[in-house]
């Protein structure tokens, strides 16, 4: 796999079982890449290693008055030069090849592996630990996996090394032998206590990254109660706790370094003092000491690499252990996938658990007290349940045995907080789609006039609104203009089932009733579930389902609930816990409180239809 070549056709299937275990997985799903690499590598080790002894040949051959070993020492120079040169360009050629590749394969398993979970990927795992994750963690990852097969083809050159100074001159080699083992070995009691300190810093940092994150997501709000002032000292502490993770982690790899370079110093001392006394008592030439002593200083060079990739792995494991920990999750429950491709299935929309029914082709919006379990329904009709649950029935079919593709085909499921990504107002409206409904209608359904005038108010030469920009997650749109925008980009996507989760809340009542009757014109001949507990978009809806603590308990249609239902009553009109005790103690349905609140909400329905 080249670079030109990403992204993968099929990345493969990680092993998440463990951060080792997916480090593996990626060094063999690339392994002619490291086999390149390994081969360039030993080429240039090599090349690099042979100068000393072609050192020594030339020098003993001006010792000895010797033309031809003198010329044959120039020829063998040139060709470890050259061997060098051409070595070190193509492993590092290979080796970048090596650290793109394998970061873009841990990318593309993440991404699958996002869209696979959908919305319960944040309910499980951090958004913050998901960017650390996807950014600065699959560098890390990518590092240690590149350096593999350079620290192999270091190893190797070593251990060729040696064997060859022992032939070449028993006395030293031995020395060197012995000493270069001590070497790579002295700083191993070390590493845990390196390993540890880095895996620290990479934690402080990653819950830095996701204070960070979770702050810019939420500025505008922190802004609007004044809170911007505490969140930022909490990410000062985070960040100085941070830097000081990070100089004691420098402190501990400093002291390893130091190692490195005392160490061979030593050795190179003892070579050279014992070297000059074997000199001076006949049994060493002068060449062979030069080639012994040059040998141990060009032995630093690949000596390094197993600092290298010491440092790679501590700082790659953590990195490793939390992209698996994502990588590691699966969806409550998953699909069989007995249904061909194409075959969408369609019908009556039914949920087994509460028993909510919403035939197909009508609206039925649903009621429910408690925000956070109508936010769970929703996820269920659409197919997403956040624990194992009995299957949601579309058209008789379980969802759980549809595949996933094909099931968020039929059904869309726009929750409370929709996302919108940076880009033109036509890429976000560039999603898959029936085709059936163009862009135009759904922005006019969803009442964006003013959100199309405000967009190319603020985007510089944009006459046509389509051309207009929208920043990253729209911040620079209000909480309705987002809303309404999300809204559009679901009736263009034009499902079989189209699920909604509060989707007026911050829009005005004025806008919000044209918004509800856009929806019911567009979304004709469908089925579309919409969760609320406005009256004007329950006004609206052919069909209203009360769910009161995870059942449904009463279904009919505004109107008449209003009337006849007070647990009903009590969501919409937002009545005093004081009054529905009154209710539930057995007084009579409609009060004089009650009445009050019916009317005030009959006569605002009554005022904004005559104005819509």
């Amino acid at each position: 796999m080249q670079i030109q070549d990403l992204p993968y056709p099929d990345p493969g299937v990680p092993d998440a079982r463990s951060g080792p275990r997916f480090l593996w997985w990626l060094f063999k799903n690339q392994l002619d890449g490291q086999l390149k690499a390994l081969a360039w590598g030993m080429l240039h080790f090599l090349s690099v290693s042979a100068l000393p002894f072609c050192v020594g040949v030339a020098i003993q051959a001006v010792v000895d008055r010797s033309g031809g070993r003198l010329a044959l020492a120039g020829g063998l120079l040139a060709l470890c030069c050259a061997g060098s040169a051409l070595g070190d360009t193509f492993l590092h050629r290979a080796a970048v090849t090596n650290w793109i590749t394998a970061a873009a394969r841990v990318q593309q398993v993440l991404a699958r592996k996002a869209a696979h979970l959908g919305s319960a990927l944040t309910r499980r795992v951090a958004a913050g630990e998901v960017v650390a994750v996807s950014t600065g963690d699959v560098e890390k990852i990518g590092w240690f996996v590149e350096a593999l097969s350079r620290f192999t083809a270091a190893a190797v050159t070593i251990v060729l090394v040696c064997v060859g100074l022992v032939v070449y001159q028993p006395s030293l080699g031995v020395i060197v032998a012995v000493g270069l083992p001590v070497l790579a070995l002295a700083v191993l009691p070390l590493l845990p206590r390196a390993t540890r300190r880095a895996d620290v810093q990479r934690e402080k940092a990653g819950r830095a990254t996701e204070l960070a994150s979770d702050t810019v997501a939420g500025l505008r709000v922190l802004r609007g109660i004044g809170g911007e002032e505490l969140f930022l000292d909490r990410y000062r502490a985070a960040s100085q706790e941070v830097r000081h993770a990070a100089v004691r982690s420098a402190r501990m790899w400093s002291l390893i370094s130091a190692i490195q370079v005392l160490l061979p110093g030593l050795l190179l001392i003892t070579v050279v003092w014992y070297g000059v006394r074997l000199t001076g008592q006949g049994r060493v030439d002068v060449g062979e000491l030069v080639a012994v002593y040059s040998s141990v200083m060009i032995l630093t060079y690949p000596l390094r690499h197993f600092e290298e990739i010491a440092m790679a792995y501590s700082f790659s494991r953590p990195s490793a252990r939390r992209a698996a920990r994502v990588l590691s999750l699966e969806r409550a429950t998953d699909t069989g996938g007995t249904l061909t491709d194409g075959e969408l299935p369609s019908g009556d929309l039914y949920d087994p658990a509460t028993g909510l029914l919403a035939p197909a082709g009508r609206f039925t919006a649903v009621v429910c007290g408690d925000p956070d379990a109508a936010g769970r329904l929703a996820e269920r009709l659409g197919g997403h349940p956040s624990e194992k649950s009995e299957s949601v029935l579309l058209g008789g079919v379980p969802l759980d045995e549809v595949p996933l593709g094909i099931a968020r085909t039929a059904v869309l499921v726009q929750d409370k907080d929709p996302v919108l990504l940076s880009g033109t107002l036509r890429e976000l409206l560039d999603v898959p789609k029936s085709g059936a409904v163009a862009p135009e209608p759904a922005l006019s359904a969803a009442q964006c006039e003013d959100v199309l005038a405000a967009l190319v108010q603020g985007s510089v030469g944009a006459a046509d609104p389509m051309d207009a920009r929208i920043t990253e997650r729209g911040r620079s749109l209000s909480g309705g203009q987002r809303q309404r925008l999300a809204l559009a980009r679901s009736l263009v996507t034009d499902p079989e089932v189209l699920v909604l989760d509060e989707p007026t809340s911050a829009v005005d009542s004025h806008t919000e009733a044209r918004i509800a009757q856009g929806v019911r014109d567009l979304r004709a001949g469908r089925t579309t579930v919409v969760f609320t507990s406005s009256p004007l978009l329950l006004d609206r809806a052919d069909r209203v389902v009360l769910v009161h603590e995870g059942e449904v308990v009463a279904v009919g249609v505004h109107r008449d609930l209003l009337h006849s239902e007070p647990r009903y009553r009590a969501v919409v009109t937002r009545e005093p816990d004081e009054d529905r005790d009154h209710h539930r103690d057995g007084d009579p349905p409609v009060a004089v409180a009650h009445g009050s609140a019916l009317d005030d909400v009959m006569k605002e329905l009554e005022e904004i239809e005559e104005s819509a």
